[in-house]
């Protein structure tokens, strides 16, 4: 049965998700939103036909699976039942090149013996147009094309050519190397590119790692989490995607499942929050400028919550018929209608990300009065917009309400312009942002704090909580100490905790009532018992959530609260963050410890 004990492997271009023998379960070209070539594992079929890549070992008994330290290499090693084994590596070259990075549409994996005379088949099946068209191919004495609607790809290698064509089992008494990559010839023979590229790939990963700033514990967990957010960045553009899936369910059945290949505003500004935290800070550099290219193309109009890593606007949204589904749980869906929604906080999340742009010395360009200017323009809207009704950040689409959480992030958009202006010294702009934003609070303590019930609420006039709340804080509208804010705390452990983990909210929505619990919500949990004292909790539940991580340390975006079990797009940007900023939060000082 398919699950989600998937290595992630990529180049920030290009993404593919391996499952535990090494088969390429999911892989989109040219991009992250694009045609997914191998996708069987939305195929609903335990042993599909085709739609991956894979190394068949006769007489299968185990695998093992690691990554490279502190890389986005992945080993997998297969033994048979009469003691042979073979080791499979698998990356996406990343590295610079004549003063810039080289990170092709490639995928590369090299097969090597290591005991015994183990039997191997090579499986090389694409398909096309979301598993609904088979290619037709070519082929010379070194490699085969594969023809596809978009797009035709080369396969290279110094592997027998009738042996793949057949896909006939040979013995492998030697390494053998698989490039696959665009319809180019390739400069050197494959064993020496993939070597060469093996090389310079791990060299990158393991210099981007030194120059993390990491907490003194939990230093395996935080490095993956950073690694697996890096790879989730689409570096021609800037833009950070919420995950690398499709309609993989949130829970069994349950019908939702979305696309999740696409930047969300918000997401990205947490992405870029916690990388920063780290010092990782081009991904931020980068994203700006997709956001700035953003702005400008929707000028005069409502922000979107939600873009296509390109910067296109408009995702319809669409079912596949050709796919049935993770574990046949359909629909499969292509694009997003949440683009069309009205979300609020938009305005505050792209100004959150880019307050580091203006205080950061250590940057190469920095914000200047243009590049205010240019948010200011966020920030009217978000004046007009703070106490308007909306999807809200969980994208309800039956219903629209004035969510606290969208209401403070607007607050959040005049708070920090104020404190950019001041900055800047521009002074009539500070002293006008910090009206707007002493406006804005009041009101939002007027409508969204109940005092008969003693908590702050999911939305003007309602007595619902949702664990957005958990983020008044982190956000800087409320201070940690402030009994509201516990009380509040308290208001959401009763209605959405389960076990160690929380839901979104409790309140049945489009879809019924929430069953799975939404992994970054317990970790802003996890950081709200942090602040508010209760740091032995934090501890504990922070550690039960690293051992829910796969055994790659990845995390999807839902998690069954009974069985631990991971439901949803994989992996899940908005989880990884939560790792590294509870992490950094709940870590031991470097001083203390050593």
């Amino acid at each position: 049965m398919s699950d989600l004990e998937l290595a992630v492997i990529g180049n920030c271009q290009i993404a593919a998700l391996l499952d535990r023998r090494a088969r390429i379960v999911w892989a989109c070209v040219p991009r992250f939103d694009g045609d997914p070539t191998f996708c069987s594992l939305l195929s609903g079929e335990d042993e599909p036909a085709a739609g991956f890549c894979d190394v068949e070992l006769a007489g299968f008994a185990s695998s093992e699976q690691c990554y490279v330290t502190n890389t986005a290499v992945v080993e997998t090693v297969l033994r048979d039942t009469n003691g042979g084994a073979v080791k499979i590596i698998d990356f996406a070259p990343r590295f610079q090149q004549h003063r810039r990075f080289f990170r092709p549409m490639m995928l590369i994996r090299i097969v090597m013996p290591l005991a015994g005379r183990p039997h191997v088949r090579l499986r090389v099946r694409p398909l096309g147009d979301y598993g609904a068209t088979t290619p037709t191919h070519t082929y010379g004495s070194n490699h085969i094309r594969y023809v596809l609607p978009d797009i035709t790809l080369r396969l290279t290698t110094d592997a027998s050519i009738t042996a793949l064509l057949e896909e006939r089992a040979f013995v492998l008494d030697h390494p053998v190397a698989l490039v696959l990559g665009p319809d180019e010839t390739l400069v050197d023979a494959p064993a020496s590119i993939a070597r060469n590229f093996l090389a310079e790939t791990q060299s990158y990963w393991e210099g981007w790692v030194r120059g993390l700033s990491i907490p003194f514990e939990w230093q395996d967990a935080v490095i993956r989490a950073a690694v697996t957010l890096k790879l989730c960045t689409f570096e021609d553009t800037g833009a950070v995607i919420a995950g690398i899936t499709t309609s993989i369910p949130e829970a069994p059945n349950s019908g939702r499942n979305w696309d999740y290949r696409y930047c969300w505003l918000r997401d990205a500004y947490f992405v870029v929050h916690a990388l920063n935290r780290l010092g990782a800070t081009a991904t931020m550099e980068q994203y700006l400028h997709y956001v700035i290219n953003v702005g400008t193309e929707s000028a005069g109009h409502d922000l979107q919550p939600v873009y296509a890593i390109s910067g296109e606007a408009r995702l319809p949204e669409r079912t596949v018929e050709s796919l049935a589904g993770y574990r046949g749980m359909g629909p499969v869906r292509v694009g997003n209608l949440a683009y069309e929604q009205r979300q609020n906080d938009v305005y505050g999340s792209v100004v959150l990300a880019s307050m580091q742009y203006f205080f950061d010395q250590r940057l190469v360009t920095r914000g200047d009065v243009t590049t205010f200017e240019r948010l200011e323009r966020l920030g009217e809207h978000a004046v007009s917009r703070f106490d308007t009704p909306d999807a809200g950040l969980w994208e309800y689409r039956g219903r629209q309400r004035v969510h606290t959480f969208s209401a403070v992030m607007c607050w959040a958009a005049c708070d920090r312009l104020a404190r950019i202006a001041t900055h800047l010294k521009v002074e009539d702009r500070a002293t006008h942002w910090r009206v707007m934003a002493d406006r804005m609070q009041k009101e939002i303590e007027r409508h969204a704090w109940n005092a008969k019930l003693g908590r702050f609420t999911e939305s003007f006039g309602n007595q619902d909580v949702d664990a957005s709340l958990l983020l008044l804080p982190h956000l800087d509208f409320l201070k940690p100490d402030d009994p509201r804010f516990a009380s509040t705390v308290r208001s959401i452990e009763t209605a959405l905790k389960r076990g160690h983990h929380l839901r979104r909210y409790h309140a049945a929505d489009d879809f019924g009532a929430p069953e799975n619990a939404f992994n970054i919500c317990t970790f802003w949990y996890i950081d709200a018992l942090a602040a508010t004292g209760r740091h032995d909790e934090a501890r504990e539940i922070f550690t039960n959530m690293l051992s829910c991580r796969n055994s790659l340390g990845l995390m999807s975006e839902d998690l069954d609260p009974v069985t631990n079990e991971m439901w949803g797009n994989f992996p899940q940007t908005y989880s990884m963050v939560g790792i590294i900023n509870s992490a950094v939060l709940l870590s031991k000082p470097w001083e203390e410890a050593l």
